[in-house]
């Protein structure tokens, strides 16, 4: 099969395509390039929604079900959702058997959920991945409960001058390789690169969140600014 090289104009089908292509050893290969930071990352995003047992939550950009995993950990219901099939069908592989995981094919900019569904919501490197990923914000606004919770893990911009340039020489010239050697799409990663390069910094993406509608927007860097961690929440009354 010819691989499916995603660009920056983010077409959903070229981006869901390319990772149908990945999915089987998608997780492999980012803890092999992460140095096993995604597990620690995943704790942290697990941390930050603090799921409870009865709640709804929904795990948007879910790719194959490991933050699901983590947060149904809790009791909680959670819906996995994302836009490529081939992720859903590894998720459901490995995570199927769990009876409080649900899996849902999803657009992110076309929610298919009411109002107010969800306790809280979150998204893990997925949200540079959207071609409008303002509508997909107020997407996630609208089906989460007044009060109701958001954690956005996203990779970001490294404040360190000096980490920062050794982060991007890493992912320009080391990251693609290894993917290769892993037996894995390396211009999938290749686009990784690109999309991380042009994603806008912490704040910027703070600013995003509270235009669409959200408050109580903070964040945190992870691991010298590598991925940030956004929290906000849906106020119980409109402002």
């Amino acid at each position: 099969m010819e691989p499916n090289r995603a660009d920056l104009g983010r077409d959903p089908s070229h981006v869901s395509g390319m990772f149908d292509q990945v999915a089987a050893g998608y997780d492999r290969t980012n803890t092999v390039m992460t140095f096993g930071n995604d597990a620690l990352w995943r704790a942290a995003t697990t941390r930050a929604v603090a799921p409870k047992r009865g709640e709804r939550i929904l795990d948007l950009a879910a790719g194959t079900a490991s933050s699901s995993a983590s947060l149904a950990g809790s009791g909680a219901q959670v819906v996995a959702a994302d836009f490529s099939p081939g992720m859903l069908a590894e998720g459901r592989k490995r995570h199927g058997h769990l009876p409080n995981i649900t899996f849902v094919e999803a657009d992110a900019t076309a929610l298919p959920f009411g109002d107010d569904e969800f306790d809280a919501v979150t998204m893990s490197y997925g949200l540079r991945n959207v071609q409008q990923p303002k509508k997909a914000l107020a997407e996630l606004f609208r089906v989460t409960k007044p009060g109701g919770r958001l954690v956005i893990n996203e990779f970001s911009t490294p404040p360190g001058a000096l980490f920062r340039g050794l982060y991007r020489f890493y992912n320009a010239q080391v990251l693609p390789r290894v993917a290769r050697l892993a037996g894995t799409n390396g211009d999938a990663y290749d686009y990784l690169n690109e999309s991380i390069r042009d994603w806008p910094d912490q704040r910027t993406l703070a600013i995003w969140i509270r235009e669409a509608g959200w408050t109580d927007v903070e964040y945190r860097n992870l691991t010298f600014g590598i991925v940030a961690l956004h929290r906000a929440r849906k106020p119980v009354a409109p402002a």
